[in-house]
């Protein structure tokens, strides 16, 4: 029998009301709970700076603290499979770590791209050497990613969806890191500075469109990280730490909660 169109607008009504007053919120999150989520990547997905590293994990670092597992912690997926590692370059991930993705994966999380293109040889180059061989180092960097990079993310994202035909996959970047202008006293110049975030948009560009053109989400940390920059007082990236090196440019665990994760909450 057919409702009458004040009957079918008045049981619309109270639907709306009945699930505001009884839990949509909670319906909400049933269907989040459904996911099967896996996260891959490079250190800035595994945590690397964060701290917290879950002994299991080895020289992968693998962070309590990392975004996947607080998102993961905050929405209770059905599933959650962290494969993400320290140093991982391109090859690494479809070598390595796509074990886990299946026809039932629904999400995908991946940083990767900054190994490939040097990100450590640029940073020791930028921090042990002159101004000038840094910026020909974020030159040629750049060029990498020009030439080289793109063929190798479109093997990981092609190899992403071959396993997870059905998942949602995110690319996140990389934050720009350092404050110009900032209160950096000592250090790197200003030249070489610039040249580093230039490096770091170059990387970004190139890695979204890519993403793109798979049809990836691509999440830009850069706004989450603006004014968290390294010498802007509230840095959420560690500078060079000569004492444990392998923590220097990469994200504080306030970086990790309070840049990477929001920013993949608000597209996941």
């Amino acid at each position: 029998m057919k409702l009458s169109r004040f009957a079918a607008i008045s049981s619309s009504l109270l639907l709306g009301a009945v699930l505001a007053l009884t839990g949509a919120g909670t319906a909400q999150a049933a269907e989040t709970a459904a996911v099967d989520y896996v996260a891959l990547g490079d250190s800035y997905s595994s945590g690397v700076g964060a701290g917290s590293y879950d002994g299991a994990s080895g020289d992968c670092k693998r962070s309590t603290r990392a975004f996947p597992v607080l998102w993961a912690s905050a929405n209770a997926p059905s599933s959650f499979a962290f494969t993400a590692c320290s140093g991982a370059r391109t090859g690494d991930v479809t070598a390595g770590q796509l074990g886990p993705l299946s026809t039932a994966t629904d999400l995908v999380s991946v940083t990767i791209g900054g190994n490939d293109a040097g990100f450590a040889d640029v940073m020791t180059t930028c921090v042990l050497q002159s101004e000038a061989t840094c910026i020909n180092r974020v030159n040629q960097a750049k060029s990498y990613v020009d030439t080289t990079l793109p063929g190798r993310l479109d093997a990981v994202y092609s190899a992403i969806r071959a396993k997870a035909p059905n998942a949602r996959v995110v690319v996140l970047g990389y934050p720009r890191f350092y404050k110009l202008g900032g209160g950096c006293v000592a250090g790197l110049s200003e030249n070489e500075r610039r040249a580093i975030n230039d490096g770091s948009d170059h990387l970004n560009a190139a890695t979204a469109k890519r993403a793109a053109d798979h049809g990836y989400t691509f999440a830009s940390v850069v706004p989450a990280f603006t004014g968290h920059e390294i010498c802007s007082g509230s840095a959420w990236l560690h500078s060079v730490n000569w004492l444990n090196i392998g923590e220097s440019y990469h994200p504080t665990a306030s970086g990790q909660s309070g840049g990477y994760l929001p920013t993949f909450r608000a597209v996941a």
